[in-house]
């Protein structure tokens, strides 16, 4: 049997986190500190030495990566220290599989935006022509050069369904 506590734990802030985000679009930096810092806690108190390295690896884990993707404009900064609250309750493996599944719901979300709003060919013909820009001047201005008009939604609409698939896979 698994211990469940981190994984009830980390769902109760990603309930908080999505209940704000939704309303928001914003996750307030106290939840996000309040989460990393009661993953580390926990980690601790349950496991000691060990459980607060198993915090911290999944910690950096889920924040390196979500920096990178913010630096590329696809996620915001309150997302980034969601997923290292994840990693700090849940460890590296959960979190990599949170937003693997993240990422595929986020993927399935903004499709399903671009047919309701029927934007679909034109955003794929606006993708090809700045990758194309990309390999011609050898350069990621044509890539964000346009961000204004990305489309976007609350990441948590994709983070909570990504977290209960990635649990109910891992278990």
């Amino acid at each position: 049997m698994h211990d469940i506590l981190p994984y009830l734990g980390c769902g109760c802030f990603l309930t908080a986190a999505f209940m704000t985000d939704i309303r928001t679009r914003k996750i307030p930096n106290p939840l996000n500190l309040l989460f990393a810092a009661s993953g580390f806690l926990y980690q601790g108190a349950a496991h000691g030495l060990d459980g607060l390295l198993f915090a911290l690896k999944g910690c950096a884990a889920g924040f390196i990566v979500l920096f990178i993707l913010y630096l590329l404009g696809a996620v915001g900064a309150g997302d980034v220290k969601l997923f290292a609250g994840i990693g700090a309750w849940t460890g590296v493996l959960f979190t990599a599989q949170t937003l693997l599944y993240s990422i595929l719901f986020a993927g399935v979300i903004g499709l399903g935006i671009l047919c309701w709003r029927r934007e679909g060919a034109r955003r794929i013909k606006k993708i090809f022509s700045s990758f194309t820009g990309v390999f011609m001047f050898r350069s990621l201005t044509p890539l964000t050069s346009d961000r204004v008009n990305h489309l976007t939604f609350p990441f948590m609409w994709a983070v909570l369904p990504g977290a209960l698939v990635g649990y109910f896979y891992m278990y």
